[in-house]
């Protein structure tokens, strides 16, 4: 697709599709980044000269869950007592093993519903790190609604970069999500530099800007979410470079649709957070969103954004066949995404549209068929 030049095309039903091809934004000749391709400064590079975003939208989208799949209504497990110091930070909170656990479970469940139902369906002796993992990220991701002051976020920003630095001299603080990401690192070996980029981009993003293009919330989303991919990657015991260069798009699609399913909520708050260069090329100000304006030129902004997340999710199945099957249940929240962006076809982008708000009771019984066929 090519917004700059013409009038996204319409299909025969008149809905209009995302686009099949044109790549050429989404990523270069890699295709992504090559996380552990090169030296360990390597790493934080970013794909094909893209940068990337990943927001963490309030809200989940799907309600209980009561269909008999195995494993998919499990709550707290008993996993080993802690050892070395963390033993006494345990007891000193009045939380053991099984109930830091289950702190991390809850909160997940309640705050990123989509995270708590892929983190089930990983393999038994990884689903306790990663879901201490998604914990973590969703008590970072929580911060900027949390407080009224951007200096009381950045002293809880600081806060969990001491945590970070002190999970790794094995003295976490007195609190359940630092006391189970401690046992994920011990356990897994995870790498400090992924957890810090998490931290410090959350950080940055305490100022309530609008990107200022597609590639800063680009940018955004790889630091962010991509950063957890790479974490659960290591969490399965994956080291590979196809599974990295997926992961990095996957992140991106991720960050990508959740400014979009964001957007109805930011507007309530009056905040507006997509690309301001999109929104210029169309002639959109910031006021049209806030006022629910489903005009052409408005929806034409939301197909240009949607049809990035589509090309990177497009790219990431391109390494199907390269990426190890022990790491396709680190993706399966494509699944998610994939339907959000089927939806918001349906409803010929209209961002406003009841529909879009609607949990899809089915997506754990997709997330399960997904699973047991080893897709992502």
């Amino acid at each position: 697709m090519h917004r700059a030049t013409a009038t996204p095309a319409s299909s025969p039903s008149g809905v209009r599709s995302l686009p099949p091809a044109a790549e050429k934004r989404a990523a270069g000749p890699a295709g992504g980044v090559a996380r552990r391709a090169c030296a360990p400064q390597a790493r934080g590079r970013r794909a094909c000269g893209v940068r990337v975003m990943a927001v963490s939208a309030p809200g989940s989208a799907c309600g209980p869950l009561r269909l008999g799949v195995p494993g998919l209504w499990a709550r707290g497990r008993r996993v080993p007592g802690l050892a070395g110091p963390g033993r006494n930070v345990a007891a000193a909170s009045g939380l053991g093993a099984s109930g830091t656990d289950a702190y991390c479970m809850e909160l997940l469940r309640k705050r990123d519903y989509e995270s708590y139902l892929c983190s089930l369906l990983l393999p038994a002796e990884s689903r306790s790190s990663a879901f201490a993992l998604r914990a973590f990220n969703v008590e970072l991701a929580q911060v900027k609604d949390l407080v009224s002051e951007k200096t009381i976020g950045l002293m809880r920003m600081q806060f969990w970069k001491k945590t970070v630095d002190d999970i790794y001299c094995d003295n976490p603080p007195h609190q359940p999500v630092a006391i189970e990401l401690w046992k994920a690192v011990k356990k897994h070996n995870l790498t400090k530099r992924w957890l810090m980029k998490i931290v410090d981009e959350r950080e940055k993003n305490l100022d309530d800007k609008a990107y200022r293009n597609i590639q800063e919330l680009e940018s955004y989303a790889e630091n962010t979410q991509s950063s957890l991919l790479y974490l659960t990657l290591e969490i399965l015991g994956i080291k590979d470079l196809h599974a990295d260069h997926a992961a990095s798009h996957i992140g991106k699609a991720q960050g990508i649709v959740t400014c979009l399913r964001a957007m109805p909520y930011h507007g309530s708050r009056r905040r507006v957070f997509l690309p301001m260069d999109i929104c210029m090329l169309h002639g959109v100000s910031q006021e049209d969103f806030l006022r629910k304006n489903r005009d052409k030129n408005v929806r034409d902004v939301i197909y240009d954004i949607a049809s990035q997340a589509h090309l990177h999710l497009k790219h990431a199945r391109s390494f199907h066949k390269s990426v190890p099957v022990k790491a396709f249940p680190a993706f399966l929240q494509t699944v998610a995404l994939e339907d959000y962006l089927k939806k918001i076809q349906q409803v010929d982008f209209d961002i406003f549209h009841p529909s879009l708000q609607q949990k899809n009771t089915l997506l754990p019984l997709s997330l399960y068929i997904r699973s047991w066929r080893k897709r992502y």
